[in-house]
This record gives C-alpha cells, sequence and structure tokens, in this order.
C-alpha cells in the first residue's frame, strides 16, 4: 500500500484554494452543500483539523486528542481562511514527514503518520466538495488523492472511479446498483 505523504496534504490544501480563490468574493455564508455549516465555518473547520491532527503527530498521545484548539478570527475573509488551512497543511505535512513510520498517536485508536496525513487529505476534499456544492462551483475531488484516501481510510470501498466512490463512503454521492449512505465511519487506526 503506498503511504500518504506530506505532499499528499499539500497538493489537497492547493487544490482547495485553486477551487474555491476564484469564488473568494461570493456569499460565503450560504451553506455548505449539505451541511448546516456556512461554508466559510466549513473551511475553517478544515484548517482545525488539518491543525489537530499535526498535533496528535507530534504531541504523540496515547489516550485522547490534545486540549487545544484553533480559533480563526471571524473577520478573516475567505481568501485569509484558505491561507490559513494551507498554513495548517504545511503543518501537518511536516510533522507526517518528520515523524518515523512506526510513530503512533491517538485517533479512536493508534494512529500512524501516514494515516493522519490520509485524514487531513480526506477532511480537505470532502469538504471542498461540500463548499463547491454552496458555491456553485462544479469539481470533483481528484482521482489520484481520492485513490489514496480510499486505500487507507476506506479498505472496504467497491471498485470505480475513485471520486465517485470517495464521495459515496461518505454519504455525498450516488453509486448505480449501490443505496446512498446515511452513515459512515473511516479506519484510521492501525494494529
Amino acid at each position: 500500500m503506498t503511504a500518504v505523504i506530506g505532499a499528499d496534504v499539500l497538493e489537497a490544501a492547493e487544490e482547495m484554494t485553486r477551487a474555491l480563490v476564484a469564488r473568494r468574493d461570493g456569499d460565503w455564508s450560504v451553506p455548505a452543500g449539505t451541511l448546516s455549516w456556512s461554508c466559510w465555518t466549513t473551511a475553517a473547520h478544515v484548517a482545525h483539523d488539518v491543525l489537530a491532527y499535526a498535533g496528535q503527530v507530534t504531541g504523540s498521545p496515547d489516550d485522547g486528542y490534545l486540549p487545544y484548539d484553533l480559533r480563526v478570527s471571524p473577520d478573516a475573509t475567505p481568501t485569509q481562511v484558505l491561507t490559513v488551512v494551507r498554513a495548517c497543511a504545511g503543518l501537518l505535512a511536516a510533522a507526517v514527514d518528520a515523524a518515523p513510520p512506526d510513530a503512533r498517536a491517538w485517533h479512536f485508536g493508534p494512529c500512524d503518520p501516514s494515516g493522519f496525513a490520509a485524514m487531513g487529505v480526506a477532511e480537505t476534499l470532502l469538504h471542498t466538495h461540500d463548499i463547491t456544492l454552496g458555491l456553485g462551483v462544479p469539481w470533483q475531488p481528484p482521482q489520484r488523492l481520492s485513490a489514496l484516501v480510499l486505500r487507507r481510510l476506506f479498505p472496504d470501498a467497491p471498485a470505480g472511479d475513485a471520486s465517485e466512490v470517495l464521495l459515496w463512503m461518505t454519504g455525498r454521492g450516488e453509486l448505480p446498483g449501490r443505496a446512498r449512505r446515511t452513515s459512515w465511519v473511516w479506519r484510521a487506526a492501525v494494529d
């Protein structure tokens, strides 16, 4: 299995920016797709999660999340929020690439650096999809990154177009011949 690495996290954050920067002057107060969060709040959530994953990798707690939080200024523009996402992605990328492969930290069980990188990529891609729906931007997650996420976090994923399968696995899309998913969990912990 190909490990998810820091460069993949950075690529996902750059893809998010590429997909959304042209709509930076749009109404980011609208809901992000089917979420109850606004597009702005959803982008800030991505930054929060990616930073939390970086902290887990570097702090190596074995029993829970570190007790800190990211607060993006409510006055931040969409462009600034995207910059925060890229900054936090840089921190996760650096943490993942600096950690030994046998390092473990808590995420509902012991998780390796590649798992945290995969979760960072997943959060970024999935919520970019949510935001693009809210802003009316046609966009699909990139195939290569979607395939990495599926291999690492969804080992039971069916075969098919990786972007479509990722969206289906997370209740965001349809797959022919399969019921729409209403709940899901990824598997980041390793034995």
